[in-house]
């Protein structure tokens, strides 16, 4: 959209791959691409070098030993992150896939509170421990934990949601959005507008909403009920 060349590669088979379900996945790379997205999926990147004030990135093919190289001006490394636990492990602080937290966001130690992308904390609907790496989680769990801090009685029983914006495409999703898990597409138009829902065992156990806006509370609530559920209960679920 800046007039800039962009070379997208990654290891998944598509782009969204480990969230999406295969046929929205093969419509977002081939949307990507139209675009003028140069899409390599299935290619991971192995090494760069400085080259006359440019880099080059080599990107190696993931069934291959192939490596391909690309000069570029700029890089962009969308890999995650690894939490940074050092000093609360220096302090003694029980870490689990993170700084460990209990229902009022205090750590191991009673007077040490923990919030953010740091955080581990149990989700009661999911009924699992959680680190959210996302804007809605950092913003509700560090208001709350500012709140314990200063001797309110809080619960953190928070389900946060996380967005993306993909050129005029967008989304919003909460709970477990997971290739792996059984989904039922609910279309108003393919691919453009609709609703995913994610199942495990007979219960929604996360809700994409795409290109569906203010439905977040709604996805929230349809997640903490039992169910069970069939995929002929969820179609026209939602909106709400």
């Amino acid at each position: 959209m800046s007039g800039k060349q962009v070379v997208m590669a990654f290891p998944g088979t598509g782009i969204g791959s480990r969230l999406f379900p295969a046929d929205l996945v093969t419509f977002l790379t081939d949307f990507y691409r139209q675009k003028g997205v140069e899409v390599w999926a299935g290619s991971r990147a192995v090494g760069i070098e400085p080259r006359g004030g440019r880099l080059g990135l080599n990107v190696q093919e993931t069934r291959s030993v192939h490596v391909r190289k690309i000069m570029a001006d700029g890089i962009v490394a969308g890999i995650g992150i690894e939490p940074n636990v050092a000093l609360a492990q220096a302090a003694g602080l029980k870490v689990d896939d993170g700084i460990w937290v209990d229902s009022a966001l205090r750590t191991s130690h009673p007077d040490i509170f923990a919030a953010g992308d740091v955080a581990s904390f149990h989700n009661r609907t999911l009924d699992q421990r959680l680190r959210v790496e996302h804007e809605d989680n950092a913003l509700t769990m560090g208001r709350m934990a500012g709140q314990a801090m200063a001797g309110k009685a809080v619960s953190y029983d928070y389900l946060p949601s996380f967005y993306s914006d993909l050129f005029e495409l967008g989304y919003e999703a909460v709970g477990e959005v997971d290739a792996r898990l059984e989904t039922v597409a609910d279309w108003k138009e393919p691919y453009r507008e609709g609703i995913v829902y994610y199942l495990r065992a007979g219960r929604v156990r996360g809700v994409l909403l795409w290109n569906i806006w203010e439905q977040v509370d709604a996805a929230r609530r349809l997640i903490a009920e039992p169910g069970p559920f069939r995929p002929e209960n969820l179609k026209g679920r939602l909106p709400a």
